[in-house]
């Protein structure tokens, strides 16, 4: 599935220059009455269509190429979800995120090999998508020069500058600085900020065990550096904990299982193990020190509990290992237990210290070259396993 480390490779550059038509094919010009060559933006009416059309694009293009159907869902499913936003809320933000994601699509597109012939309505189509694009492109910068900023805009309308929307840039310096693995297996932990916040240093000491959480992330955005910040660190294994995030944004449980059984594809790929952590359970106890803390109705436990359910099965089909922290942080309310986090959404010490022992079980029986369904067992396992780095 060499595709997707072109998309992943891809993704970095996405924001920097607008997609060219392919060798050999030709620009499809305008529709009549459409054109926006003169560089003003297009009437919301013309906008919505051409976005409608390139949606059309995106699916009728995908069945053309054998693989790219499956390969292209999480990308087409989150371009439809921007889509969507936009109809309600149109600002430039969404508009931005939206072009990526079709920029993603055709990156994706002409990594996967086309058959031979290829049918000429694909390939008319692909150049119409090339150029639906490329005037799309056109209406946002137009839309940024002409549309006035209001208070409640500042922030969403800065985010279209946004290079880097998978904050490549965060861990760029730390790679380079990191030396090729030693005789103790690498492990890198990728997430959001529940991994980020989690001291391995402290928690697994004489190991080597990277972090690359970062807070505030979705599982596309993970996806997006997961060749930078797990595959050219060259490790034995990867913890991927991810989902909280896009549950407490709206996106679907069918969207977190998409970008996270890409990353399974990924690390197959590239001969990594790949480790799935549950998404953990979510709490409103303490609520009544700070309101922001009711996490349930912002975190649909039973999204969570769907995910887990799609996760764990896909570990079993696939024969990989599934961290179930949730059954042992959970409480009969099928809450996270009060005493392991202060704000009901990220773990305390105590919390870490509960999950530690149970990641080092899973990574240790990788190492040893066992597979396990599931892991979160607090007994002891009949066979002792060799831990990484003893």
């Amino acid at each position: 599935m060499r595709w997707v480390a072109v998309l992943l490779s891809a993704s970095g550059l996405l924001a920097q220059a607008p997609a060219a038509a392919p060798t050999g094919q030709t620009s499809t010009p305008p529709p009549v009455g459409q054109a926006n060559a003169s560089g003003a933006a297009l009437s919301p009416r013309d906008a919505s269509e051409l976005e409608t059309r390139m949606l059309q694009l995106i699916e009728s293009t995908a069945v053309a190429v054998p693989g790219l159907v499956r390969a292209s869902e999480p990308v087409k499913q989150n371009a439809e979800m921007t889509f969507a936003t936009m109809e309600r809320n149109p600002n430039p933000a969404l508009l931005y995120q939206f072009i990526n994601q079709v920029k993603a699509y055709l990156a994706l597109s002409e990594s996967i090999p086309r058959p031979f012939p290829f049918p000429e309505t694909a390939d008319r189509q692909f150049a119409e998508l090339h150029n639906d694009l490329e005037r799309i492109q056109q209406h946002f910068e137009a839309v940024l020069q002409v549309r006035p900023v209001t208070v409640t805009e500042t922030q969403p309308q800065a985010q279209p500058r946004n290079l880097d929307p998978n904050n490549l840039s965060k861990y760029a310096a730390a790679n380079s600085a990191t030396p090729p693995p030693g005789k103790t297996p690498r492990v890198v932990f990728l997430g959001d900020s529940i991994t980020e916040a989690w001291h391995l240093n402290e928690y697994f000491t004489g190991r080597d065990f990277i972090n690359r959480g970062i807070g505030g992330q979705i599982t596309s955005q993970m996806l997006g550096r997961f060749l930078q910040d797990v595959v050219a660190l060259h490790p034995k294994a990867v913890v991927i904990m991810g989902g909280i995030n896009d549950i407490g944004r709206g996106y679907t449980p069918g969207t977190v299982e998409a970008s996270l059984e890409t990353m399974g594809d990924l690390a197959k790929e590239h001969g990594v193990k790949p480790i799935f952590a549950s998404v953990l359970p979510v709490s409103d106890y303490h609520k009544d020190t700070d309101p922001r803390h009711e996490m349930t109705k912002t975190h649909s436990p039973d999204e969570i509990a769907q995910v887990n359910r799609w996760l764990k099965d896909y570990c079993a089909r696939e024969k990989f290992v599934y961290i179930d922290y949730y059954s042992v942080m959970a409480d009969y309310k099928k809450q996270m237990q009060a005493d392991l986090s202060d704000d009901g959404l990220h773990p305390n010490a105590r919390g870490y210290r509960v999950m530690s022992p149970i990641a080092l079980e899973a990574i240790g029986r990788v190492a040893a070259g066992a597979y396990v369904e599931e892991s979160g067992n607090r007994q002891q396992p009949k066979r002792r396993v060799r831990m990484l780095g003893k």
